[in-house]
């Protein structure tokens, strides 16, 4: 198997010599960068277990803003609030698409939905329906409100029997169960959380697509050297995926036409899948609501919402481990503001202003979303230097966020820097990128952070939490996981000590 691989090798080394020659013009104009090797440009120096590091650390030496040659693709990389700011608000429409990979072009359904489309007629009339009919404030603050709560108050009385049975309980599995059932309930009605079979398909598919997305496949890189993908099997990997996805989708869309029982037909019972097959009847919008559409978006709202939700309340809950001062702080105000309340409401979220310090250093200090990647669409000017189309653009937020000219010892999980500060995480900032910037910015940020200020109310409020057995907080790790999102690596494992 290899002799041949060698020798299809040697068969396409003219091409891809004659692409070389073709593509060092374009390189001349980049910023400069570290060196690579010939070919394959800067791919053996890099590890999507911890690119924003890598790339972070090549800014040392290259400074804030330098280039890469991934393959036969040139790449520029961002670090600091300034040129982040000239990339994206100067400059957003110039880079207002994403740049493409085998898996994300198809799990995503030839990027026919939001997160991954190309910038287009299509994608704004997309970008505008999902504001409207899934983004928009009433149906966060009222109509999704009680799956949320419903959800949460499940998810405390879980933790509340680990803690009568001294039982450890690990954090990081609940609140993912907590906010994939959350992301169900408000996309398809119903949660696919229960033990059993159905529960293991279902996070099963969630993993796996995670892990789509973060896969070298030769072909992204190489374009002549697809085969190779297909021998190593991740061609054959990424069908699977897919079709599994692509199953469990189908099975929504027809529990929701054909349902057992009918459904009452006020608009709070109404979920996400129930008002696009609406949308599809009434014709409203030029998008062609066909199924595979439907799926599209059904796999933006379940992978986006489920992990940036669980992944950032695991930080929250990482970083006040390992800072009890701030985590006495953040329990003493939900009691002087909430009294001896059994579980905190969204209204009552409202006023604790120190947690949600807390929350905005979680998303500086951890950053969930650690890479803001974009695509240049067109030639522009940046720092002097011509970026050509095709290039693409890494906004490195982890860096920014951790910037010593941007942030006051930026090394030390400190909230209240962000205590009578008018700094945000919705894009206007450019020293805090969590969520990014411009029209390529999440469009689910309200319900996102909706659902993680509720989780980490009420773990504050109804638990007091200490190490396991033979653990410090200097013990816990702040290892993530490759990925679209920053999962943490090793899983929060504590022990609960109920409050009331």
């Amino acid at each position: 198997m290899m002799a041949l691989v060698y020798i299809c090798f040697i068969l396409v080394i003219p091409a891809l010599v004659l692409i070389l020659l073709r593509e060092h013009r374009t390189a001349k104009n980049l910023p400069p960068g570290p060196r690579g090797l010939p070919i394959i440009g800067n791919l053996h120096q890099l590890d999507n277990s911890n690119l924003n590091f890598q790339l972070w650390q090549f800014s040392k030496t290259y400074g804030p803003f330098f280039s890469l040659k991934l393959g036969f693709k040139s790449a520029i990389v961002v670090s600091s609030p300034e040129l982040a700011k000239e990339l994206l608000k100067d400059h957003d429409l110039d880079v207002c698409t994403r740049p493409l990979t085998l898996g994300c072009l198809k799990l995503s359904y030839n990027a026919s939905e939001l997160l991954f489309a190309p910038y287009s007629d299509h994608w704004r009339e997309l970008r505008k329906m999902c504001m409207v009919h899934f983004f928009s404030s009433k149906r966060i603050s009222t109509l999704f409100s009680h799956v949320r709560k419903t959800e949460v108050k499940q998810m405390i009385e879980v933790i509340s029997g680990h803690a009568c049975s001294s039982k450890t309980t690990n954090l990081s599995e609940v609140v993912m169960s907590v906010s994939s059932a959350i992301v169900c309930g408000v996309a398809f009605g119903r949660k696919y959380d229960e033990e059993g079979a159905e529960r293991s398909r279902f996070h099963g598919l969630l993993n796996e697509s995670q892990a789509m997305f973060v896969s070298f496949f030769v072909s992204d890189y190489f374009p002549l050297l697809g085969w190779v993908d297909k021998l190593t099997g991740m061609s054959a990997r990424l069908q699977n995926t897919f079709q599994g996805l692509d199953a469990f989708f189908q099975q929504v869309i027809h529990d929701h036409l054909y349902p057992d029982m009918v459904k009452p037909n006020e608009e709070k019972n109404k979920d996400i899948v129930d008002v696009l097959l609406q949308l599809r009847n009434q014709g409203c919008f030029s998008i062609d609501l066909t199924d595979d559409q439907i799926k599209a978006i059904l796999f933006d709202i379940l992978a986006a919402g489920t992990d940036t939700a669980a992944a950032t309340s695991v930080w929250v809950m990482t970083g006040l481990m390992k800072n009890p001062r701030v985590m006495t702080k953040a329990q003493e105000e939900i009691k002087n503001l909430c009294g001896n309340k059994e579980f905190i409401e969204e209204d009552d979220v409202v006023k604790l202003v120190y947690l949600k310090a807390v929350l905005k250093e979680t998303l500086r200090f951890y950053a969930p979303t650690p890479l803001l990647p974009r695509e240049a669409i067109r030639s522009f000017t940046l720092d002097g230097y011509e970026i050509e189309p095709k290039t693409i653009v890494y906004v490195n937020s982890w860096a920014i966020q951790r910037d010593p000219e941007a942030w006051k010892d930026p090394e030390e999980f400190y909230p209240e820097r962000f205590l009578n500060n008018e700094i945000d995480f919705k894009g206007q900032d450019f020293e805090l990128l969590p969520f990014g910037s411009g029209r390529r910015i999440c469009p689910g940020i309200s319900l996102g952070m909706a659902t993680v200020e509720l989780i980490t109310a009420n773990l504050l409020n109804s638990f007091q939490w200490e190490m396991a057995a033979g653990m410090k907080p200097e013990h816990i790790d702040s290892e993530g996981l490759p990925g679209l999102t920053k999962h943490k690596k090793n899983h929060l494992c504590l022990v609960a000590k109920k409050r009331f």
